[in-house]
């Protein structure tokens, strides 16, 4: 299911090279200084890793998909124990937005990021409720 677009709503993916840092606990998922940070209106930002800087040995597939007006139709979600659909993957989306094509990007919401060195507090947004997350 896919919402409407929001007039008022906007969607910046830029490269950086900030240290990014995803945990599960103490177990490292993934670790990056080439992250591309999305920012969307009323959302924390997202960061999308390069899938080789994610251990995917850690992440098991889901079936889960979802679609956006801002970014297209994901191609992969992946679970953690106990967590569903903690990670996700758009292979082709939309042009405003082909930087983040084939990265993975985590729930702040729902796993620890450390960004260069800092631990981010985990947000509040829609996705906070599990019904309201892709495969929950």
């Amino acid at each position: 299911i896919e919402h409407a677009r929001d007039p008022h709503k906007r969607v910046d993916a830029l490269m950086s090279s900030r240290r990014v840092r995803v945990l599960d606990g103490d177990v490292v998922l993934a670790d990056s200084d080439r992250p591309v940070l999305l920012f969307e209106t009323s959302l924390p930002v997202r960061y999308y890793l390069p899938p080789e800087d994610v251990d995917l040995s850690l992440l098991t597939p889901s079936s889960a998909h979802s679609r956006c007006p801002y970014k297209g139709a994901t191609t992969a979600y992946w679970s953690r124990p106990g967590k569903r659909s903690v990670a996700w993957c758009y292979a082709e989306p939309f042009p405003a937005v082909t930087a983040i094509a084939g990265r993975i990007a985590f729930y702040n919401e729902l796993i620890d990021l450390e960004v260069d060195g800092v631990r981010l507090d985990r947000p509040t947004s829609p996705f906070s409720r599990p019904a309201d997350r892709p495969g929950s």
